[in-house]
């Protein structure tokens, strides 16, 4: 795939910035789309669509920590100076992030060295994220009921399963109960194994694995899945996200939130004071 007029569904290995700058003619959703249609509204949506947004150090750093995991992506390019602020080291980070790569300060790249070491230590990541158990950064595109939908796996293993690397500030099971409803992940989940099974890739009975991994030292890692209600509510959300969209294209409107002329405190407030 190299054009935006030469796209059939199907697995593509394509580079993450075709990927994201989206090469279906006409537009089709992702993962990340169809949450903030639910999360948001369609306005935002939009916004997001026709005004991509610069680099995020956070989001810079979590895709350095996949560099090394998965051993795929953009080349981490260290550059060793005391300070970034000056006019030459901020065109030369300009320039790296320009070719498509990612510098680092020294001990931004020592952090996710260690990480990598450390997730090689988590006996059951390791297994899962094992070299030559897969294949990396593959993207798919394929049509569901006259709308296309894309996704980007992070790892798929040659026995059909899907797995996901992320980072995470907490990996406590509270936090990351949080941190998955917040970010839409039992979302990401439903919309991958579609993808998955719209091409016959995965073994429907090998759950789809998120590998979590802490920011900090000592850099612990979680192994989990969303169980069946949260997988339950990211289907119901998605569908909600899917019939949206096509609404929203078919008119050519994309509204903001709905008009709300009365508001109440959250539930727990007015428990309180039952």
């Amino acid at each position: 795939m190299t054009t935006a007029v030469d796209v059939e569904p199907g697995l593509y290995d394509i580079p993450a910035e075709l990927y994201h700058s989206d090469p279906i003619p006409g537009g089709s959703l992702s993962s990340t789309g169809a949450r903030t249609l639910v999360k948001k509204c369609p306005a935002a949506f939009k916004w997001q669509l026709d005004n991509p947004q610069p680099y995020n150090k956070a989001l810079e750093l979590g895709t350095a920590a996949h560099k090394l995991v998965l051993d795929d992506g953009p080349e981490l390019v260290l550059v060793d100076a005391a300070r970034w602020d000056t006019d030459a080291i901020k065109a030369e980070v300009a320039a790296i992030r320009a070719a498509g790569d990612i510098p680092l300060k020294r001990h931004e790249l020592e952090q996710v060295q260690a990480m990598a070491a450390a997730l090689r230590q988590h006996e059951e990541a390791a297994r899962l994220l094992e070299p030559g158990s897969g294949v990396a950064e593959q993207s798919a595109f394929w049509e569901d009921a006259g709308i296309w939908r894309r996704c980007r796996f992070d790892w798929l293993r040659h026995d059909g399963q899907i797995v996901d690397y992320k980072t995470a500030r907490s990996c406590r099971r509270e936090d990351l109960e949080k941190a998955f409803n917040e970010h839409g992940y039992h979302q990401q989940q439903e919309w991958y194994i579609d993808g998955g099974l719209a091409f016959d890739l995965i073994d429907p009975d090998k759950p789809f694995q998120f590998v979590l991994q802490e920011k900090d030292p000592p850099y612990l890692v979680v192994v989990t899945t969303c169980d069946p209600m949260a997988r339950g509510i990211g289907r119901h959300l998605n569908e909600v996200a899917l019939n949206t969209y096509a609404i929203c294209r078919e008119r050519d409107e994309w509204p903001g939130y709905p008009i709300n002329p009365m508001l109440s405190l959250p539930p727990y407030v007015e428990r309180q004071y039952a």
